[in-house]
């Protein structure tokens, strides 16, 4: 057998182990254009379910889709293969953990833990997992989960539905993720706000050896009175009691898993410098900003805009991009900012990030999107660092706040 210049295979014989080797090169062949249509068919599939069924029910399927994907290691690896995302390298260390590249998935995508290795493979640099709270519960009724097409928005109540945390436990302690993951923790409905404390120990002490990183959610606008936990006395107390947990934890584990606090975009000015003091006081690990809002902007066209519950999306990223940069002002670098909200392009990104944000999170922009979404923010940034003559996000991102 001979090989031409130009990369093509030629017959030199019709031997039986020439004829294998034919055949083993063509099905190589045949992998590899499988490969590269992997995630465009996801994609397609996404998008075909997400705008032919109701939200909740396209999720679900969705979900069930990329969990048998999780659990395959043929597909995984396919998946893997086909996604640009999983090529591109923007290494940034946030929390003293290491991330493949600054893009992560926010929480609620994966609530009960059971696709994550497929939404790794996809390429984003973290998976946060959750809400989970200690007991199962099945948050508010249906339906809880509205599109707003024409803003790129959705809005939900969900109400942290949740499995609860001895079956997400065990969800997450059979798979493996290739990223960072983390954990977002709430508390149960029906626990008095005098006891949240309990449901936030209970569940950072079960889910501590599966975490890189957990998240206290105090912002969460659809469970009734859980923002309250973010006024001043009682997030000092829920912060100091969970502080000494996290030591108690790291002692008896041999490991410090960082904690991050995820906070509302409707703060006031006061509610924001008091939760600025806390996270210094407290040394807490990260703030996450922000969770979803409940103001509904004037330029809102969807007739979906007139239900309660978060909005998330394009529309609530004025909102927590200029929160961001509030935080970063107040902080002045003593607390990694986690940007949240609206990110939909590397445009959209990079505003985040020269606001104050040291990593990223997108949620909707997956729905409306799809999951190339990851791919296309990844390789335009990484084209904006060439664009600079600098290869290290983080220098590039300082340069930049710097000229601001």
């Amino acid at each position: 057998m001979a090989i031409s210049t130009s990369g093509g295979v030629h017959l030199a014989s019709t031997h039986l182990p020439n004829r294998l080797w034919y055949l083993r090169a063509y099905q190589h062949r045949v992998k590899r254009r499988t490969t590269i249509s992997v995630l465009p068919a996801l994609q397609n599939i996404i998008r075909f379910l997400s705008f032919r069924l109701d939200p909740e029910t396209s999720h679900h399927l969705v979900l069930s889709i990329l969990a048998r994907v999780s659990k395959n290691r043929y597909l995984l690896n396919l998946l893997r293969q086909s996604s640009s995302a999983t090529a591109l390298t923007l290494p940034v260390t946030v929390m003293g953990i290491r991330f493949p590249n600054p893009l992560g998935l926010a929480a609620g995508f994966d609530k009960h833990a059971t696709a994550f290795p497929a939404l790794a493979a996809m390429g984003f640099g973290c998976i946060e997992l959750g809400t989970v709270t200690p007991r199962p519960q099945p948050g508010n009724p249906r339906p809880r989960l509205f599109r707003l097409t024409e803003d790129k928005a959705i809005i939900n109540r969900m109400g942290f539905n949740s499995i609860g945390l001895e079956q997400f436990a065990h969800n997450i302690g059979h798979a493996k993720s290739e990223v960072p993951l983390g954990i977002n923790l709430g508390k149960n409905a029906d626990t008095p706000l005098d006891q949240a404390r309990d449901d936030y120990l209970a569940g950072l002490s079960r889910i501590y050896t599966f975490a890189d990183y957990a998240t206290i959610n105090v912002s969460s606008p659809n469970t009734p009175g859980l923002r309250e936990l973010q006024n001043r006395q009682l997030l000092d107390s829920l912060l100091t009691d969970l502080k000494q947990r996290q030591s108690e934890l790291s002692d008896e584990h041999g490991r410090y898993v960082p904690l991050a606090l995820k906070i509302s975009p409707d703060l006031n000015d006061g509610e924001l410098g008091h939760i600025v003091e806390l996270l210094m006081r407290h040394h807490i690990d990260a703030v996450i900003a922000t969770n979803t809002t409940l103001q509904r902007p004037d330029s809102l066209r969807s007739r979906a805009a007139v239900n309660p519950g978060g909005l998330s999306g394009q529309p609530l990223k004025p909102l927590s991009t200029a929160l961001i940069a509030k935080l970063f002002r107040q902080l002045q670098g003593t607390v990694p900012i986690i940007g949240v909200g609206g990110i939909e392009t590397a445009d959209d990104a990079w505003e985040k990030l020269t606001a104050g944000a040291d990593l990223l999170q997108l949620y909707t922009s997956i729905i409306f999107q799809g999951p190339s979404v990851v791919g296309d923010i990844l390789l335009d940034l990484e084209r904006r660092l060439h664009s600079m003559q600098i290869s290290n996000l983080a220098e590039a991102v300082q340069q930049a706040r710097r000229a601001v």
